[in-house]
């Protein structure tokens, strides 16, 4: 396991951290819309299948870092999508739909010991430039998790996605080699 986002399938972007646990404390930052807002983004999910989910995304507010000019994701923006599979406490998977484009993501939580496994699979259209724009995301935003999770102050979010990012193009450029 690696800190970093891999491209698995040529538009599936897979992601795994162990974060702290236990797992009903993971869950509850994934599905609760105050605890995600600290991380990831707010919005309501309708925990069930067929349910419907929001995401309300307002990066600069994750850490309080002032976005660089022309940053990706400095601007507030919103997402939604419907839940498609839920086993809680365990897997949560949902479609996600903006402006352009659809995806789908889950999330699969597995305790190892007093940690928990986090593993994400998002499967995206298959644009290069997002591929690394979302890897870049889901690092970062992981990141953010982590250290809330261990009660450290967050990682800057502009600064670590532009580092993410460059790290994950260049993997990719060099597994093409």
């Amino acid at each position: 396991m690696n800190d970093r986002a891999t491209l698995i399938q040529p538009s599936t972007v897979r992601f795994e951290r162990l974060l702290p646990g236990p797992v009903e404390r993971v869950w509850a930052y994934l599905t609760e819309s105050k605890k995600r807002a600290l991380w990831l983004a707010a919005g309501e999910f309708d925990l069930r299948v067929g349910g419907r989910i929001e995401l309300l995304f307002d990066n600069p507010k994750l850490t309080g870092e002032t976005p660089p000019a022309g940053a990706r994701g400095a601007v507030p923006h919103r997402a939604e999508g419907t839940i498609t599979r839920l086993e809680p406490m365990k897997l949560l998977a949902h479609t996600w739909a903006w402006e352009g484009g659809k995806s789908e993501v889950t999330y699969e939580l597995a305790p190892r010991g007093k940690e928990v496994l986090l593993t994400i699979h998002h499967k995206l259209p298959d644009d290069p430039g997002l591929k690394i724009a979302v890897g870049g995301g889901w690092a970062t935003h992981v990141g953010i998790l982590e250290d809330r999770l261990n009660g450290a102050q967050p990682r800057p979010f502009f600064s670590t996605h532009a580092r993410e990012m460059k790290e994950l193009e260049k993997s990719l450029a060099e597994a093409r080699v």
